[in-house]
């Protein structure tokens, strides 16, 4: 059962993305089928959700109009991710985290920030959430382009906790090595993005973590404010190998 938020958010993106298509579209004729190619020239009519999954993810030179075809796959696409009706997200680059959708008109994008955000949030509030919380996050901040609007809105309690500790859990293996968490994050952005994971999960998320008692993972967050050399020369590797 969704959230309030979330079904409002799906509903404009129904609404505002409503009779799109991608009229010139030819598609790959190696990777796809005429008549899954047929579906993005055409508006109005549903997809079957194993070729919406392959045009989500599907690299952008595979189209003649990328944009276009993302506009088309929106009202389905973004409902598959939200009831889970995708057999899995994390596996490759959305295909909105390789168009330029903030250009898109003001509707638009404010259809698709508000659905990220409130995907997110229910996730959060899902004791079982039907993917993986890391890769939930993984897939809205590189379409987002941005880590501290998802970071900032985390709630408490003990179910947002529990996804707290967890991925921190699984970025942590990644940061402290100077590695990035997001295996699908190509552009310029991604930079800018692990700057503000470090930052948030080094103070406030290392703050949040001693409070719910995770010292190990709290101390090593606070670590990723050291440069690296500094980081792995601490003190704490040594109680930390001798506690283990």
């Amino acid at each position: 059962m969704t959230s309030p938020a979330l079904d409002a958010a799906l509903a404009d993106i129904d609404t505002v993305f409503n009779g799109f298509a991608s009229p010139n579209e030819t598609g790959c004729g190696r990777c796809h089928l005429p008549e899954e190619t047929a579906y993005l020239r055409t508006p109005y009519v549903r997809m079957p959700v194993d070729v919406v999954q392959r045009y989500l993810f599907e690299v952008s030179d595979h189209f003649d109009d990328h944009a276009a075809a993302m506009r088309r796959l929106l009202p389905q696409g973004a409902r598959a991710m939200a009831d889970a009706t995708l057999s899995s997200i994390g596996y490759g680059c959305h295909g909105l985290s390789r168009v330029d959708w903030r250009s898109w008109s003001a509707e638009q994008a404010a259809a698709i920030d508000a659905f990220l955000h409130a995907w997110w949030q229910d996730a959060l509030t899902t004791a079982e959430p039907p993917y993986p919380i890391d890769e939930i996050f993984d897939t809205c901040v590189t379409i987002a382009q941005s880590v501290t609007p998802f970071l900032d809105g985390w709630p408490r309690g003990p179910v947002a906790d529990t996804h707290l500790i967890h991925c921190a859990d699984v970025w942590l293996y990644d940061l402290l090595s100077d590695n990035s968490p997001f295996p699908w994050w190509y552009d310029d952005s991604e930079e800018a993005g692990l700057a503000e994971l470090r930052t948030w999960l080094a103070g406030p998320g290392a703050v949040r973590l001693h409070a719910l008692g995770e010292y190990d993972l709290a101390v090593r967050s606070e670590l990723l404010a050291l440069p690296h050399d500094e980081r792995w020369a601490h003190a704490y590797w040594e109680s930390a190998a001798t506690t283990n």
